[in-house]
């Protein structure tokens, strides 16, 4: 076992993004989109693809209003981080997510990749992004 990982989700009702640090805890790598089934399903996923990647922390993008305060969407997320806290062992988080959709929409623009490519990427790479800000903030501290 080499060092530790920790695990990014983007959350959504439809789609979770996953994504995945290196074991430097340098970079986030996107690693798959979970197709929302129903809350069991999910958290076991999550919990199978952290126990597999030996994350020692989840960090869950939390959709805030552009103002700072929470929407139906934002009381969602906490309400998963809740359930997502008793099927796993690690520290679960919360990381303001307010720009990483639009960062992922630009980047998959830039990089010329098809509207329908783009629908199934985006929950990774917004993942992707939540999990690179939290690494990189952890660096300045």
């Amino acid at each position: 076992m080499g060092g530790v990982r920790i695990m990014g989700l983007d959350f959504g009702t439809k789609r979770i993004g996953v994504a995945v640090s290196d074991e430097l805890l340098l970079t986030a790598q996107g690693l798959d989109t979970i197709q929302r089934k129903e809350l069991k399903s999910d958290l076991a996923l999550i919990k199978g693809i952290a126990d597999s990647n030996g994350v020692s922390e989840v960090i869950v993008g939390l959709p805030l209003n552009m103002n700072g305060t929470y929407s139906e969407k934002t009381k969602e997320a906490v309400s998963f981080v809740g359930e997502l806290e008793k099927v796993i062992s690690v520290p679960v988080r919360t990381w303001d997510e307010r720009l990483t959709s639009a960062q992922a929409d630009r980047a998959m623009l830039e990089g010329d990749i098809s509207r329908r490519k783009r629908r199934k990427l985006s929950d990774r790479l917004a993942a992707q992004i939540i999990l690179q800000s939290y690494l990189d903030s952890r660096k300045r501290d």
